[in-house]
């Protein structure tokens, strides 16, 4: 089952140009992964360095398997200098999850 996962940062504003950079060399990483789907970035408009990352993943497993790789965790722990606090991570469903 396809899901979506939010990224949520708040960068520190001094910093924006290398985030994006970073964001960009970490999405590449992801593309490379089994199960990457796709992936946007948003801002706000208010506060630009308060970015959400909207990634599609093939299945959770597939997701956890990049979420918990050597690669990303260098890109996270880069990331984490250039943060005001720390990411916030959200795991959706594509569509209800209804029991019968």
């Amino acid at each position: 089952m396809a899901i979506k996962v939010l990224i949520k940062r708040k960068f520190k504003t001094e910093h924006l140009k290398e985030a994006s950079k970073l964001l960009f060399k970490t999405r590449y990483g992801a593309m490379n992964q089994t199960g990457y789907i796709s992936s946007e970035t948003l801002s706000d408009l208010d506060d630009p360095g308060k970015v959400v990352v909207v990634a599609m993943w093939q299945n959770s497993e597939d997701w956890k398997n990049w979420k918990n790789s050597v690669e990303r965790a260098e890109f996270e722990a880069e990331m984490s200098k250039l943060q005001e606090g720390p990411t916030e991570l959200e795991t959706y469903a594509l569509g209800m999850q209804l029991e019968n």
